[in-house]
């Protein structure tokens, strides 16, 4: 309950601030909106001429771009802001400040800002997994197993963005890691089934694109057995190990007033 309180005060805070600026909402829902209609305009280029990339219906295809809608949301509005300033606390010795907090360090780095600006993500991926999901008769059960598979998802992209970002503790620039990460990310727009064998197998154990976007969409539309089991290890074992290489880290990180 603790926590909870304390996360309740981040956001108060973060939207306290940000409201401030209340044009840049509009903003970056019209940026998020212009993002969106590229890649839908992409995308229906692959669809000319009746090809199925990967035999997947375009309305298919959509609920993947849903996903990766909403995967760009999360990293707008909690990702980005938090880790990508970890480095920054390691520059300017702020982290002994957050090691002297009388809370875990890696909630606080995770969680003190929220950007409300990435909304604009979040509410159009919604909007786009509607749509599509109208179109294909999903029910209430398979929109359920998309938010539980998506919720996953978005655990294993937030321990591997950890993990990057917890790097600066021994080098100073590590945006281009993050940046490398973000444009692996983006092979997500699409269904992993529609790439070259090569390039399937390195979207599903090398950097697990296929269980942020098509894993989501694929038990939606109920193709095969739900990967449950394979998609909780895999989300767990990246988190715990997210956790314990913090820590390590930790043991090799000179403070500012050492």
């Amino acid at each position: 309950m603790r926590y909870l309180r304390v996360l309740r005060l981040f956001l108060r805070l973060s939207l306290a601030a940000e409201m401030e600026y209340r044009v840049n909402f509009l903003l970056g829902l019209l940026s998020s909106a212009l993002t969106l209609l590229g890649s839908l305009f992409g995308l229906l280029l692959l669809y000319q001429g009746g090809y199925r990339p990967g035999g997947w219906r375009l309305e298919e295809a959509l609920l993947v771009m849903a996903a990766f809608t909403l995967l760009q949301g999360l990293a707008s509005v909690l990702l980005a802001p938090n880790l990508n300033k970890i480095v920054e606390h390691v520059q300017r010795g702020t982290l002994d400040f957050v090691l002297l907090k009388p809370i875990d360090p890696q909630f606080w780095l995770s969680l003190r800002e929220f950007s409300p600006w990435g909304l604009g993500d979040v509410l159009l991926g919604v909007g786009l997994l509607l749509w599509a999901g109208g179109r294909l008769g999903l029910g209430f059960p398979d929109y359920a197993l998309f938010a539980l598979f998506w919720f996953l998802g978005g655990l294993i992209l937030y321990s591997l963005w950890f993990m990057l970002a917890t790097t600066g503790i021994w080098f100073v620039k590590i945006y281009n890691a993050t940046e490398v990460l973000r444009g692996l990310l983006e092979a997500g727009r699409f269904p992993v089934g529609a790439y070259p064998a090569l390039y399937r197998v390195f979207f599903t154990f090398v950097v697990p694109v296929a269980f942020l976007t098509t894993v989501p969409a694929e038990v939606a539309l109920g193709r095969g057995e739900a990967p449950l089991l394979l998609a909780l290890a895999l989300a767990l074992f990246l988190f715990l190990l997210a956790r314990a290489f913090f820590r390590f880290a930790l043991r090799s990180y000179a403070s500012a007033s050492s």
